[in-house]
């Protein structure tokens, strides 16, 4: 089933990659930055994995295998589950 503790933590962990990511840009040299991204990239690749096996995929156009059938036709999508 749909795990809302599961979805918010990858959505907290996506803003942070997405907002280090944006640091990085114009402090390219920060040690520290680079470390928490990597470190944050590789927990927010864990649980979308997770999330993805017992769910189904998150995103398209590459970057989520699917089992057959083709998943992107199954819901519910991951906003339908309120």
């Amino acid at each position: 089933m749909y795990d809302k503790k599961l979805m918010r933590e990858i959505q907290q962990l996506g803003f942070a990659t997405l907002d280090l990511n944006l640091y990085l840009d114009t402090h390219p040299d920060c040690k520290k930055a680079l470390s928490d991204y990597n470190m944050i990239q590789r927990e927010y690749e864990n649980k979308r994995r997770m999330y993805e096996l017992n769910v189904g995929p998150l995103v398209n156009f590459g970057m989520s295998p699917s089992k057959y059938p083709w998943e992107w036709l199954d819901g519910p999508w991951p906003w339908e589950n309120e």
